[in-house]
C-alpha cells in the first residue's frame, strides 16, 4: 500500500526524497520504496521519518 502521507508531508515541508534520506541516514532509494508501499521500514527508521517530517507514527504510517 502507498504511503501517501508520507510523501504529501515530505512535499509540505518543501523537502526531496534525497533531502529525508539524508537526514535520517538511509537512501533516497529507501524513502522512494516506503513511499511507493514496497518496502515496510522498521519502526526505528519509521521514528527517523517522523521526526524529520515532524508528524506521529498514527499520522504516517497508521490508518
Amino acid at each position: 500500500m502507498k504511503n501517501l502521507k508520507m510523501k504529501e508531508a515530505r512535499t509540505a515541508l518543501g523537502l526531496s526524497q534525497q533531502e529525508v534520506a539524508d537526514k535520517v541516514g538511509v537512501s533516497r532509494q529507501t524513502i522512494n520504496a516506503i513511499e511507493k508501499g514496497d518496502y515496510n521500514p522498521t519502526i526505528r527508521l519509521c521514528i527517523e521519518v517522523c521526526k524529520v517530517l515532524n508528524k506521529t507514527l498514527d499520522e504516517l504510517f497508521w490508518e
